[in-house]
């Protein structure tokens, strides 16, 4: 089975170094904020402008690119999806990585440097195109069978083309388990939910 896996919020806890570092941003700024109810829109989570989102991204992307670390387990399982015979497509929207410059060429780098150091093993590395993060042109041109995904908008887009595994996070709690989506809460939980799709 062709198995697609995203990065920010599946591979990493990105909705956790968010919370931490908008907060610490906008204190250090002096900024007014309100965490309200999680938003994969981040300005709504924090009652802050966009201008002041993409300012804070502006400081922390590339820290965050680098240093966070994977999930608990994440390398160990999808080590463990490699051996029983699956194969591996890591299918990122990862922000300015698909832009066709300098900017881009770097941050491409960033991500394949990051799945090495953190051993994440893969067949293929796809930068999605589009500029609304819709992976459906990436998952139809690689005929991937099944996708690991958070970001609410293409779970909700591609469950109807494929089967998905959503990794629980605030934002996606209006995404309902059905017979095309699945909500997992860990990697190993991952790794459990592959299997019984695999059984049937």
């Amino acid at each position: 089975m062709r198995i697609g896996i995203d990065i920010d919020g599946v591979l990493t806890n990105i909705e956790q170094f968010v919370i931490n570092h908008v907060s610490k941003y906008c204190v250090e700024n002096k900024i007014a904020y309100h965490i309200g109810d999680s938003n994969y829109d981040y300005c709504k989570t924090f009652h802050i402008s966009k201008e002041i989102e993409n300012s804070f991204w502006k400081q922390y992307l590339e820290y965050y690119a680098i240093h966070e670390k994977a999930r608990p387990f994440a390398s160990e399982i999808v080590k463990k999806l490699k051996e029983d015979g699956h194969e591996i497509y890591i299918i990122t929207s990862r922000w300015l990585a698909n832009r066709d410059d300098e900017v881009g060429r770097r941050m491409r780098e960033i991500v394949k440097n990051w799945l090495n150091e953190n051993k994440i093993p893969y067949d293929k590395l796809i930068f999605s195109k589009a500029s609304n993060e819709s992976k459906y042109q990436e998952i139809m041109e690689n005929e991937i069978d099944l996708m690991v995904e958070d970001n609410p908008n293409n779970i909700k887009e591609l469950k109807n083309y494929i089967p998905v595994i959503c990794y629980d996070a605030g934002y996606n709690k209006d995404c309902v388990d059905d017979d095309r989506m699945t909500r997992c809460y860990s990697w190993y939980d991952i790794y459990s939910k592959i299997n019984n799709i695999m059984k049937g």
